[in-house]
């Protein structure tokens, strides 16, 4: 079974940092592709040595992405 996940991908130095936010499973690559691709490795690995409980408990069906408009400076 496949399900979509979201992936965060955002630069941190020279590379680029992913986190999956309804597991709070990270990654990292050299660039935005292979940070995701990754990520997609680490998810793989969780969810095959993960035991359900803990699945069920990191498992967040509800991540809402959206923007924040505020004052800066």
């Amino acid at each position: 079974m496949k399900t979509r996940l979201t992936a965060i991908v955002e630069r941190e130095g020279n590379g680029y940092v992913s986190l999956c936010p309804e597991v709070d499973v990270a990654s990292q690559g050299d660039t935005v592709a292979e940070a995701r691709d990754n990520l997609a490795e680490a998810l793989t690995l969780f969810f095959e040595t993960a035991g359900a409980e803990e699945v069920e408990r990191r498992l967040s069906t509800e991540v809402y992405i959206t923007h924040v408009e505020v004052a800066v400076g």
